[in-house]
């Protein structure tokens, strides 16, 4: 993609997940528009030669400390943080133990809470800081069959909230993009693995009132438009990128 302006020249940003779905969308995206981009990730072996990319368990603290410290000393600084990182869960609050809940509340809010902390002394040294939290539709939304998955990104949600109200006075913007169903790696398994997947595909498609399964690039876009000095004053925004399915209420066909 050609931008016609790099809003983003001569900032530094980490992208946690980065190496697939959305996160790759996104450093990409970042790029183009001329940032310097670490991506962190658990696994880096797909990361093309020459983008910079650490190994980065969001779920334990030193894996996050040493992560972010290597991409800052590597970039000489961090101005953007995008909190994308993240694991799906399925079923009713009667589907997931114990184990299971904290695994998934530890890497979707907790993981959130230790990246920027470890990013925090680097955002407090830039002119242009900016956080932006990967939330969901399920933030907003009820949706069936994720009960757990729901309840990890309304505290992404809340947390993001909090975060902006802490920092906006140190010049850090914290905002997140809320999108639909994506059409990610993620989605694709779980349709896969439904009794008839092309259905479920249009069932999908059909709750979002677009049509259609939002794309990465879309809310790679979104994410930029966040992170950009051009939103300066755009602070503690949740973005919904899904089609109007969190706003809109169609009456339905026929």
């Amino acid at each position: 993609m050609t931008h016609k302006i790099k809003d983003l020249s001569g900032l530094r940003a980490i992208v946690t997940g980065g190496a697939s779905g959305i996160g790759a969308a996104v450093v990409a995206e970042l790029t183009a528009r001329g940032a310097v981009v670490s991506i962190l990730d658990l696994n880096i072996t797909s990361v093309p030669e020459g983008q910079l990319a650490f190994q980065c368990n969001v779920g334990e603290r030193s894996s996050v400390n040493d992560a972010v410290n290597a991409a800052a000393q590597s970039m000489g600084g961090i101005d953007i943080v995008v909190n994308n990182a993240g694991v799906g869960a399925q079923g009713t609050v009667e589907a997931n133990d114990d184990d299971e809940w904290s695994r998934v509340l530890n890497i979707n809010i907790t993981g959130i809470a230790r990246v920027s902390c470890a990013a925090m002394p680097h955002l407090r040294q830039s002119p242009s800081a900016s956080i932006v939290n990967t939330c969901s539709i399920a933030a907003t939304a009820g949706l069936p069959e994720r009960a757990l998955y729901s309840a990890s990104k309304g505290g992404v949600y809340s947390l993001t909230l909090a975060m902006a109200a802490d920092h906006i006075r140190e010049g850090i913007r914290v905002n997140a993009v809320n999108p639909g169903t994506v059409d990610t790696p993620w989605v694709g398994r779980l349709l896969d693995s439904a009794a008839d997947p092309q259905a479920e595909r249009q069932a999908l498609n059909s709750r979002q009132p677009h049509g259609r399964l939002v794309s990465a690039q879309e809310v790679a876009t979104s994410v930029a438009y966040l992170c950009s000095p051009l939103s300066s004053s755009t602070n503690g925004v949740a973005l919904a990128v899904d089609g109007g399915m969190q706003a809109l209420r169609l009456r339905p066909v026929g």
